[in-house]
């Protein structure tokens, strides 16, 4: 098998791999495709991400996209073009049985899909293969013009342990065409397996996903069908009298429909494939629990039996850590590599996009010189303990789903009622949201202990947005649309009662110190030559409407020179939006006659809460992961 020399390429089969990058991406899905846009946009990082099929995804099979996945969405700046394109989730239905049995199926209820300010953006439905193409076009159009390496399938990865090696991991590929088994290695300095379930990264760590299966079979059928059933264009959870469940989620395009069907139960240790289930089963099923509404399927673009089993990486990186060994992670997994449930909550791709997420600045952090290599082993400890949250939601709702009905003449019988699915619906509302995921304290996420200044901004929680007025065009907007994934930190500065322009209020004084202070972190963590604003965004939020405030009149901190000409930037300031009656500061809780500081991680997360005046808290917070410049 020869080994084919960097930079070549056969004609027709794309990009060739290269000999030697700064981070390695093995797989194109969901997890994948965010690590690489994210990265894509530092020119300085050399990113290469590599798939074994022959090119993009064109049939994807998860399509549901949380409020908090579209917050991150926005974030790459293709929030817009989903939200166009996508089925809106608006309301959610519950169908049980009649008091009848021989009557079927009757609406027991309806809630609002996502609890109303929750968040900015809705539930959307949308082809997976359309997000790809969105992080694809994303990609393309970055400073690196990335482009995936197809046709090429992981042989082995090796990890040279000597830390002085500067690209340690050594990933040996094949090639998927060809008449040849042509061979490439890439070297690495950090690979990161967004390969699936079936890993070739995670088996060369030495790892398993451990878990159970709850021995139910379920299918999955996207379908055009016509059907008196009413609620075909809302979300709807139905139990028939027979036990029976379906899980209907419809798709964008205003006719195709997706069902999830309640099937056989299974052996211990039995597959589904041993069954034989084909899609006229799925489809009699179906219309035995819709009973007495019709259904007849007019086309079925893609199908699939599967069964409900949660299984867990027992770590996300090659760091045995119960070990006592204490090293940088060089190799790390996401998504599916290292999580897997059943896709009934909805939260597969949205949660695998999100370990992505968290992972890409920190490892353009590590690469760009700005944070010591041990913010890495926080990877491992954040995400790990959400895939935790994740396995124990879908045990229970995949559970409560195949669950025997309740008998209504014993209350106190065994079984699930209807409504009680209904209720852990909407008290789960948050997690299936993609809004629940909270941090504890870490070296990234601080102490609770100024919390009661800003309770609406709970500390490991993601930024919850809200609308301010912006000063300088009077623009309404989100404060937390400022938030790009560039990979900087944010701090959102909310001004105690003082007057804007007096010089001795705490915001002003603050405003002192991060300008010439050498103790600031702005002074301290940012680049001679860059802009303020390139390690730390810092913006303020007054109190006062923004006709009251004259943009002239602010600390000269606050618009600062950037760029080669030393333009002003003056987009950094915020006022409540007094006229529409959404007042940032009460609606998330500030506290008006203190003021605070809201630090927010790059990956929209609230690090820290801190008063106006804990300037060495600030410094000591930011000393302990940014380097000096």
């Amino acid at each position: 098998m020869p080994l084919s020399p960097a930079g070549a390429a056969k004609e027709g089969e794309g990009h060739a791999l290269p000999a030697q990058v700064d981070v390695l991406i093995v797989g194109c899905g969901p997890a994948g495709l965010t690590l690489a846009a994210q990265l894509a946009a530092f020119p300085e990082i050399n990113t290469c991400i590599v798939d074994q099929k022959d090119g993009p995804l064109e049939l994807g099979q998860a399509d549901g996209i949380a409020c908090r996945t579209v917050e991150m969405f926005n974030t790459f700046g293709f929030a817009e073009q989903v939200l166009r394109e996508a089925h809106w989730v608006n309301e959610t239905t519950f169908w049980r049985p009649a008091t009848d049995p021989s009557q079927g199926i009757v609406r027991g209820g309806w809630v609002k899909d996502t609890e109303p300010g929750l968040s900015e953006f809705p539930h959307v439905i949308l082809n997976q293969a359309r997000v790809h193409g969105f992080y694809l076009e994303n990609m393309r159009k970055s400073a690196n013009r990335l482009e995936p390496c197809y046709g090429w399938r992981l042989a082995d990865l090796h990890i040279d342990k000597d830390e002085t090696a500067s690209h340690p991991v050594s990933a040996t590929f094949v090639r998927t065409s060809g008449e040849d088994s042509e061979k490439h290695i890439v070297k690495a300095r950090f690979a990161v397996g967004c390969d699936g379930a079936r890993s070739e990264v995670r088996r060369s760590l030495g790892l398993s996903l451990e878990g159970d299966s709850a021995n139910q079979a379920w299918g999955v059928m996207d379908v055009l069908v016509e059907t008196n059933f009413p609620d075909l264009r809302k979300k709807a959870l139905v139990r028939s009298p027979g036990g029976g469940s379906i899980v209907l989620i419809p798709r964008e395009g205003g006719y195709l429909s997706r069902f999830y069907v309640e099937l056989d139960k299974l052996e211990a240790d039995e597959r589904a494939a041993h069954r034989n289930i084909g899609l006229d089963q799925m489809i009699d099923a179906a219309r035995q629990i819709l009973h007495p509404y019709s259904f007849e399927v007019r086309n079925t673009p893609w199908w699939s039996i599967y069964e409900i089993g949660q299984r867990l990486c027992a770590r996300f990186d090659d760091v045995a850590t119960e070990d006592g060994e204490e090293r940088i992670p060089r190799v790390f997994i996401a998504g599916d590599a290292c999580h897997t449930h059943s896709p009934k909550a909805g939260q597969g791709m949205n949660v695998s996009m999100q370990d992505a997420f968290n992972l890409g600045w920190k490892l353009a952090a590590v690469l760009r010189g700005q944070s010591p290599g041990h913010i890495l082993t926080t990877y491992s400890a954040e995400r790990r303990a959400i895939a935790k949250e994740l396995i124990d939601f879908d045990r229970e709702w995949a559970g409560m789903l195949s669950a025997p009905l309740k008998n209504p003449d014993d209350p106190h019988g065994d079984g699930v009622a209807p409504e009680d699915i209904q209720d852990y619906f909407v008290r789960q509302g948050c997690y299936t949201a993609g809004t629940a995921t909270r941090y504890t304290p870490s070296l990234l996420t601080g102490a609770p202990t100024y919390q009661p200044l800003a309770t609406g901004f709970p500390i490991g929680m993601r930024f919850h947005s809200a609308p301010v007025i912006r000063l300088a065009d009077a623009k309404p907007m989100h404060l937390g649309h400022t938030i790009l994934a560039d990979g900087r930190w944010r701090i959102f500065l909310f001004a105690d009662r003082a007057a804007p322009t007096d010089r001795n209020s705490a915001l002003w004084q603050l405003c002192n110190f991060l300008e010439t202070d050498p103790a600031s972190p702005i002074r301290r963590c940012t680049p001679t030559q860059a802009d303020k604003d390139n390690v730390i965004d810092v913006r303020a939020v007054f109190q006062q409407p923004h006709h009251d405030l004259a943009l002239e009149s602010i600390h000269a901190f606050l618009l600062p020179e950037k760029g080669k000409f030393a333009l002003r930037d003056r987009e950094k300031i915020f006022c409540p939006d007094i006229e529409s009656g959404e007042d940032i500061y009460a609606m998330r809780g500030i506290d008006r006659d203190s003021g605070c500081m809201v630090i927010v991680r790059p990956d929209q997360y609230v690090a820290n809460v801190l008063p106006l005046t804990a300037r060495g808290e600030l410094t000591e917070f930011f000393n302990a992961f940014l380097s000096a410049r």
